[in-house]
């Protein structure tokens, strides 16, 4: 009994309240998803979900924030993407504990829960999270398989040029694999490389998916974002293979990632069924 209650009051002194600071949306939205959200002092401009974190105070925006802001909350841990690491690195040198988070690829992810689980203790929960992600995962496989798959990033209304894709060593592109397709971008270019109409139509993609989260806010409609598709001779626009998702955690790699494969799945769903119609006498 006795040892019970050291463990327990051992356990309670390990992980006692942080006072954290979350420097991006995803860092921000998997804390509030590991149930420790109440112990986020301060955040960025753009963490808005969950709607709590719209009232915590913001230190700036994604390469923006201020570092005197930041040590002014007296934070006990920071947590910060890698386009953060310069700010990272002056935290530190004022013993201010600061960790750097690697979240772009698929296995990032799931580390960066696990990894901040374990800062704030709440493992199983991170495993839980994680395990639900698998699950999305597995629901995704071989639905349509070797198709190539085109994702494009923000509220493009002309296809002229500046059109950002999802290219290698991104979680987009380790989804796609993972559902039995391949990257229409086929490139050493990483992260999100930027192409022109030509670059769109060497690429052929049979199903685009355009990633327009909020499109509201832009006052633009589905047709506004896929009529500049139409006109282009790919695999895609001759079978109206172009999709939108609108969400606002589209793009932010963080533990909603599981309603993302979500809509992923009902995306590869629909092209399926347009392939048996084309079939059918």
């Amino acid at each position: 009994m006795i040892k019970l209650v050291f463990l327990t009051l051992l356990l309670t002194f390990t992980y006692a309240k942080e006072r954290i600071v979350t420097l991006s949306p995803a860092i921000n939205e998997i804390v509030y998803a590991l149930g420790v959200g109440e112990q986020v002092v301060a955040n960025t401009e753009y963490c808005t979900y969950p709607k709590a974190s719209q009232l915590v105070p913001k230190v700036g925006g994604y390469f923006s924030a201020s570092l005197e802001k930041v040590v002014a909350y007296k934070p006990t841990l920071v947590l910060v993407q890698k386009n953060n690491e310069k700010l990272a690195y002056k935290l530190k040198k004022l013993n201010i504990k600061t960790t750097v988070i690697q979240i772009d690829t698929l296995t990032h992810i799931k580390e960066a829960i696990s990894q901040i689980g374990s800062l704030v203790g709440r493992t199983q929960k991170a495993q839980s999270i994680i395990r639900s992600i698998d699950h999305e995962l597995s629901e995704i496989q071989n639905i349509v398989t070797d198709k190539k798959i085109l994702i494009v990033i923000g509220h493009n209304t002309t296809l002229v040029k500046r059109i950002f894709v999802a290219g290698q060593n991104l979680y987009f592109d380790n989804i796609i694999e993972a559902s039995g397709n391949s990257n229409a971008l086929q490139s050493k270019r990483k992260g999100q490389p930027i192409l022109n109409r030509e670059n769109l139509i060497a690429s052929n993609p049979d199903i685009v998916i355009l990633l327009a989260p909020r499109k509201e806010a832009y006052n633009l409609q589905e047709s506004d974002l896929i009529e500049p598709w139409d006109s282009l001779p790919i695999g895609a626009s001759k079978n109206h293979n172009i999709y939108i998702i609108d969400k606002d955690y589209a793009g932010i790699p963080s533990d909603r990632l599981v309603n993302f494969l979500q809509d992923f799945k009902a995306i590869l769903t629909q092209v399926k069924a347009h392939q048996k119609v084309k079939v059918t006498p």
